[in-house]
């Protein structure tokens, strides 16, 4: 029987309060909220297309502003997703994907090296969709590589409106974190020369 890949983070700042469930393996269920609508809207494109579940609670200093709720969340998600994956025994480990939305197309390409980079690339349209600063995807994503421990590389290749580029680059992102952490049908240990991810 294997090992359910899920786990449960809770990180209490004097600036966010924060608890998540995550299952690897889920249906891409979304459940709860982060406090900024449209940010809401892409977690639930990330759990709906690559096929996790992300529930959690979240309580941020919003009358600041956006940025520790973003941040932290990137934080949590991806302490989350690097427990959830164990020591990758068995997965795919690289991924990319190409997500078109509308006019606007996003490429991602993720390896679980064990080693935490970001490397974005891409401008946004406008600086905020709804309440969400559009500067702050890329704050999100460099949380959630560097406590994954995963590269992931980045790119809005082009577009016009703000939120499909963002919204491509969500997508593109789950799609290619869902490919990368599938497991491999008679795939044994690590898929590394080194033995160790």
């Amino acid at each position: 029987m294997k090992t359910p890949r899920k786990a449960s983070v809770r990180r209490t700042t004097g600036e966010t309060d924060i608890s998540l469930k995550f299952d690897l393996d889920g249906t891409g269920l979304f459940d709860g909220s982060s406090g900024i609508g449209f940010f809401d809207h892409m977690l639930n494109a990330l759990a709906r297309h690559s096929g996790f579940d992300i529930v959690l609670t979240c309580r941020g200093d919003l009358h600041v502003d956006e940025h520790h709720t973003m941040e932290d969340l990137g934080l949590v998600l991806g302490q989350a997703l690097g427990q959830a994956v164990g020591d990758k025994a068995g997965i795919s480990r690289f991924a990319d994907a190409c997500v078109p939305l509308d006019e606007s197309l996003s490429r991602v390409a993720v390896d679980f090296s064990g080693r935490g980079l970001l490397v974005f690339r891409g401008a946004f349209s406008r600086e905020r969709v709804g309440s969400m600063p559009t500067e702050l995807v890329e704050e999100f994503w460099r949380a959630l590589a560097s406590k994954a421990q995963i590269t992931l590389h980045m790119e809005i290749l082009y577009g016009n409106n703000a939120h499909h580029q963002a919204e491509s680059l969500f997508k593109a992102a789950a799609r290619a974190l869902g490919a990368a952490t599938r497991l491999v049908a008679g795939a044994k240990g690590i898929p590394s020369t080194k033995g160790v991810l």
